[in-house]
């Protein structure tokens, strides 16, 4: 067959592509031709500069390495699978999902168990609003999870796991007795069992389970058999029946041969497996008239790595394209998702059909004020300026011809959509300030932030008045469409703080957390005036929540939103691959949980502390942990080779860095 599909294509074909590499697969060429085929498809996507495209490639590519047992060549796939989905701002939907179940099942087949298993829990988290109870992506994370369980010995939460995904796909299934991932999870179980010691028995129960359903269902031609068949062999080998756990494993050799190629980690795992059977089988042969007694089990390879991949139950298929996706039932919806369903029913129609001559001009996507934009909302955020809509942005020349008309053709888009009905805005969300409609470029930014662009990188102290929260809504949200790219060069400009005012603003925390944690909390505590403590730990709080996003730097991590979603931003950058003072996070909360007990006392705050002091002296640990931690940070970033804990006394140490000698960025 062809491999080179869609080279004439203004757009990757995604269905074309999934067909070819199913063709692949299906001939069982897989050893030879997938990765080519596989590296082909990314790089047309990232020519096309389909991002939605090059996720869905990277995360097929991800499943093919970890495969293989390629996981160093892995650990930058998933890289950038993560990193990828961060800037398309599609946390929430099932392509992050997905994304992320095969990110932490990588990583989990990498040996990198602390972060797959951070991640497994951020699926878990998000499946919740995005999957149904019976769902097999549910079962399959579980399943998943069960597996990183059993390789870190933690072997009675891995069985409760798998017994979560056993009951997910019986219920799911209409043929339980012949189901591949029901099969897939009995072969799991059987595998986890012989961790415990007695309960080999039972693991052959379960592995034979898997056998006869993959016979029933007539499934032995699948790759998966492969996983089965290694684990009955496994089962059977502990419960001393070493020649037919020789005659299973000789046939899984030849499956995962035929699936996946003799260079691979899997055939070189099971054929080990089968040398310890044939070499036990030699050590047990008669030497009389009677055998000995079988001696110990050898230790054998981890059941993680004894079995391929798809002993894990596997994630479906997930284009990264919202109008190829599962439309989530109504109450888990949210504002993002009901945003970009409506911009892909109804809003490119609207351009194609009666502004053809500007499709090439004109932006689509939603950003600004609003829950939805920062991708916090939740159920509870419908009932304002929660429903169907988008943002279309218009250069100044292109809005002063079509904008009216454009306007107007967008009201009379049908006001129903996924069954919800007229957008309702809040009196701040109407008319000039309204949040979805169409824009003129410069005006849209200028509403936000009075600037219809970002200010010069020498316009300092225009840059030090504008607010992180304001900067926040400038740059957040999701961009569906700009063919142009003015809109998307105008918001990537107040991404682009200027490393002086960047530096003068870390200086300037650095002042209130030692001012308001480090210095005056403890003194206001022995003045016994526990409300001014309480409004230093706020503003330590702040202060430090607003370092952690200036230390990741703006165009990479954003900016420190609205009060009320700082920690919902917060605990996103810090559960971030690679994010900086990851710790503080939780630092702050614990803080936090105490200060009522540590500024006011009292019986039955703080998780039941008998009074304050005891809470006063774990809020002063806490406080100087963060302070130690961001000191350290600073000096591994060779911002200060300031050895003190104080961090006021690190400020001159950072505005060495400053370049410019205008007074506003340093401090008196």
């Amino acid at each position: 067959m062809n491999q080179h599909y869609g080279a004439d294509d203004a757009v990757f074909d995604i269905d074309g592509f999934f067909a070819g590499l199913d063709a692949i697969f299906a001939a069982n060429h897989a050893a030879t031709q997938a990765e080519p085929y596989l590296l082909d498809a990314l790089h047309r996507a990232e020519a096309m500069h389909d991002d939605a495209a090059s996720l869905t490639v990277l995360n097929e590519l991800m499943g093919f390495l970890r495969s293989q047992g390629r996981h160093d060549d892995n650990i930058d796939i998933v890289r950038q699978s993560l990193a990828l989905s961060e800037r398309m701002g599609i946390k929430g939907t099932e392509s992050w999902l997905t994304t992320l179940i095969n990110a932490a099942t990588s990583l989990r087949a990498a040996g990198d168990y602390a972060q797959s298993e951070h991640l497994y829990r951020q699926a878990l988290s998000a499946s919740s609003s995005l999957l149904d109870d019976d769902d097999r992506r549910l079962a399959a994370l579980h399943n998943n999870l069960s597996m990183l369980y059993s390789s870190t010995q933690r072997y009675a939460e891995a069985r409760e796991e798998l017994s979560l995904a056993l009951s997910i796909l019986e219920q799911a299934s209409t043929h339980p007795d012949e189901d591949a991932d029901i099969a897939s999870s009995h072969t799991n179980l059987a595998l986890l069992l012989l961790n415990i010691p007695d309960h080999e028995q039972e693991a052959l129960e379960q592995a034979r389970k898997a056998m006869t359903m993959y016979r029933h269902g007539h499934l032995e031609g699948r790759a998966h058999f492969a996983a089965t068949l290694a684990a009955y062999a496994q089962a059977l080998l502990h419960c001393g029946q070493v020649q037919e756990a020789i005659e299973n494993y000789e046939r899984a050799l030849d499956v995962i041969e035929l699936h996946y190629g003799r260079q691979t980690e899997y055939f070189r795992t099971a054929a080990q497996n089968l040398k310890v059977a044939r070499s036990l089988l030699a050590e047990r042969a008669p030497q009389g008239t009677n055998a000995p007694s079988p001696s110990p089990i050898p230790a054998m390879i981890s059941e993680s790595s004894a079995t391929p991949a798809s002993s894990e139950a596997p994630v479906p298929k997930t284009q990264a394209t919202a109008s190829k996706t599962s439309t989530p039932s109504r109450q888990h919806i949210t504002g993002m998702q009901l945003s970009r369903a409506y911009w892909e029913r109804y809003g490119k129609a609207l351009i194609h059909d009666r502004y053809p001559e500007y499709s090439g001009r004109i932006a689509a996507g939603l950003v600004g004020h609003g829950s939805e934009c920062y991708g916090f909302d939740d159920h509870l955020s419908q009932d304002h300026d929660f429903g169907p809509g988008f943002c279309l942005w218009l250069t100044h020349e292109d809005y002063q011809r079509i904008g009216e008309s454009l306007q107007s053709d967008y009201r009379s888009l049908p006001q129903e959509f996924m069954g919800f009905g007229t957008r309702a805005s809040t009196p701040r969300a109407s008319d000039a300030m309204r949040r979805v409609g169409v824009f003129d470029i410069g005006e849209f930014f200028t509403t936000i932030t009075g600037y219809p662009q970002a200010p010069a990188q020498s316009q300092h102290a225009a840059w030090l008045m504008l607010e992180e929260p304001t900067l926040a809504a400038a740059t957040n949200g999701s961009v569906f469409a700009d063919p142009f790219g003015e809109f998307s060069r105008t918001r990537q400009g107040f991404k682009m703080m200027p490393e002086d005012v960047r530096l003068s603003l870390i200086s300037r925390r650095l002042g209130m957390i030692a001012q308001a944690g480090q210095y005056n909390f403890p003194r206001m505590i022995a003045r016994g005036d526990g409300a001014a403590a309480f409004l230093s730990i706020n503003e330590f709080t702040r202060a430090v929540s607003s370092l952690v996003f200036l230390i990741n730097t703006p165009v990479s991590a954003g900016y420190l939103p609205y009060y009320k979603w700082s920690f919902a931003a917060l605990r996103r950058l810090s559960a971030r691959m690679a994010s900086r003072l990851p710790r503080l996070c939780e630092n702050l909360e614990t803080m936090l949980h105490l200060a009522s007990a540590a500024c006011f006392g009292g019986h039955g705050t703080a998780e039941g502390d008998p009074g304050s002091r005891t809470a006063v002296s774990r809020v002063e640990a806490v406080i100087e942990g963060i302070c130690a931690d961001i000191a350290a940070e600073l000096r591994e970033q060779g911002l200060s080779s300031c050895k003190e804990s104080f961090l006021e006394w690190h400020r001159p140490y950072v505005e060495e860095h400053i370049v410019s000698a205008e007074s506003s960025l340093h401090s008196l």
